[in-house]
């Protein structure tokens, strides 16, 4: 990206100038992340997938990792543990098809016999494996229906192929989140598909910001090409988007190396989503405008009957 020119009191950048490069990247991530997706699946969380949740509190602070080697140890396959809140406190997933009412009190018994002490069962909950598949069904369809009523939003607000660029953004972020999911086997639970809602939220907000200014320039800059109006519109725009990833990933990362265990996944994928979104606001959404050959007649506000039949 090379510095052209100045526009009024702002130094425009050539971001297309990397357009094509930037799409071949992104052709690559997205088949990337369809590949590893197949290959690899998702790593379906409790919320998902159905089993036992069990939040244990110890009288001493605990090592999880033992805690995790001692499960394996009594049987419990595929079970994890992990700190929540304090570091007395563990919260334990066992996945499975059956409930046991008393599986929090048979879980701390033989843990106990482990490591004595007092060991106190706070809580026991059962997700059933249909509530799970249900909820990752209705997940599913609550992502093709926030994508639909976007590109509906987007084509009224603006035009039909502001939406197409918006939601070709949208869904590669998505993608490239569960591609990033699934490549490293991270748990997939609720958290994370909200992690991923607030993505498409995140991404959407920065796009109509920069497509405002798009459409703005179309009107406002008599001369200039589609491109070079795009670069005016980023270059107008970057030291909002600056500001505002930063602020915000300064923030995830707090919740990423502080947040602990509960919302790790949460803070994963919003690093990943909000770093993503913001490239596509650039090389995609903006991208998508240039390949579809958008023009000030497409944003000229059309004049009124009415109007012409007024004029002198």
């Amino acid at each position: 990206m090379s510095e052209k020119k100045m526009h009024g009191h702002v130094r425009v950048f050539n971001f297309m100038k990397l357009r094509s490069a930037a799409t071949v990247l992104s052709v690559l991530l997205m088949l990337g992340s369809v590949a590893t997706l197949f290959v690899n699946g998702i790593n379906f969380g409790l919320d998902f997938t159905g089993g036992t949740l069990v939040e244990l509190s110890y009288d001493k602070p605990i090592n999880v990792a033992d805690v995790r080697s001692e499960l394996d140890k009594l049987g419990f396959e595929d079970a994890s543990a992990q700190e929540y809140g304090a570091a007395t406190d563990v919260l334990i997933r066992l996945p499975g098809k059956e409930t046991d009412a008393h599986m929090g009190d048979r879980v701390a018994r033989e843990l106990n016999a482990a490591y004595p002490g007092e060991i106190k069962v706070k809580r026991v909950e059962f997700v059933g494996p249909q509530v799970g598949e249900q909820l990752r069904d209705q997940g599913g369809l609550g992502m093709m229906l926030a994508l639909a009523l976007v590109m509906m939003y987007i084509a009224f607000r603006f035009q039909y192929k502001f939406s197409f660029g918006a939601v070709i953004a949208l869904a590669h972020d998505s993608l490239i989140v569960l591609g990033v999911f699934s490549l490293l086997s991270l748990p997939f639970d609720l958290t994370v598909l909200a992690a991923i809602l607030a993505v498409v939220g995140y991404s959407l907000n920065d796009t109509i910001i920069v497509y405002d200014r798009v459409r703005e320039n179309f009107r406002k800059v008599r001369r200039g090409t589609p491109e070079e109006i795009v670069n005016i519109s980023l270059s107008q725009t970057l030291g909002r988007t600056l500001a505002t990833s930063g602020t915000t990933i300064m923030v995830l990362l707090s919740l990423f190396f502080l947040g602990g265990d509960t919302i790790n996944g949460f803070a994963t994928a919003l690093l990943v989503g909000v770093g993503v979104g913001t490239y596509s606001s650039i090389y995609i959404a903006s991208n998508m405008l240039l390949y579809m050959n958008v023009n000030r007649e497409d944003l000229i506000v059309p004049v009124k009957e009415d109007e012409i039949n007024e004029m002198p």
